[in-house]
């Protein structure tokens, strides 16, 4: 598939089309990644990460476990 460069202010804009962006999921708004391979210009979709409770936990250790802080009782009206 063949795309044209086009300029857009001061820099260079390119559309992707429609299949292409569905294919990668892309949505307007999309943040991506561009780096240059080879000469070669390189559009990836950057993912939210994923993060497991259990994979969360168990990174837990006592050099990272801090102890509860007392702030005392409520001046306002927030919610214990």
């Amino acid at each position: 598939m063949r795309g044209r460069v086009q300029k857009w202010g001061n820099s260079l804009g390119l559309r992707i089309p429609k299949g292409l962006a569905l294919e990668t999921g892309l949505v307007p708004g999309s943040q991506v990644e561009l780096s240059v391979d080879e000469g070669r210009l390189v559009v990836a979709p950057i993912t939210a990460a994923s993060y497991e409770l259990e994979d969360l936990v168990a990174g837990i250790t006592e050099a990272n476990h801090h102890e509860v802080e007392e702030f005392g009782s409520a001046v306002g009206n927030e919610v214990w």
